[in-house]
């Protein structure tokens, strides 16, 4: 089970309102209260990042195979709603991620779109060499190499 700080500090904020709450009953002592609010924010953090049991019903939605696309040459005021639609158009979109400067936080101008494997294929057809937002867009399997016969080299 993974823990972030974020994750953390919700779990003794919780912890400690949980206190606070159990602490109205005067029965308990404040030291038993805080323990057993830990313990309920604990079950609580564990069944929610806990994966359930995928059943055969529900594994229609979990089945389907996903490609990862490269998008280049985007325009720089293009954002991720913009790009999902475009590519929606297309079949599933899954999700998409522009990439960004570092150091500045403006876009790069490419990105990666995450769809069914069942409609990537025709997204690239359709949408490679497409112009959008004045410029020419480049589509392709994103871990599909620009020139496969270049990637070889023999040497003697």
């Amino acid at each position: 089970m993974k823990s972030n700080n974020q994750t953390i500090i919700t779990a003794i904020v919780i912890a400690i309102v949980g206190a606070l709450i159990l602490s109205l009953i005067p029965t308990i002592p404040s030291s038993v209260s805080f323990a057993l609010g830990a313990i309920a924010v604990g079950a609580v953090l564990y069944f929610m990042q806990t994966p359930k049991e995928v059943t055969p019903a529900d594994n229609t939605e979990t089945s389907q195979s996903s490609k990862t696309l490269y998008v280049g040459n985007l325009p720089y005021r293009a954002n991720e709603t913009d790009v999902k639609n475009l590519f929606a158009e297309h079949g599933d979109v899954f999700a998409v991620r522009l990439m960004k400067d570092k150091r500045t936080g403006k876009r790069r101008g490419f990105g990666f779109v995450v769809m069914s494997s069942l409609d990537a294929d025709s997204a690239i057809e359709q949408l490679n060499n497409k112009e959008y937002g004045q410029r020419t867009l480049k589509v392709r399997e994103a871990n599909e190499p620009k020139n496969a016969d270049t990637d070889i080299v023999e040497t003697e």
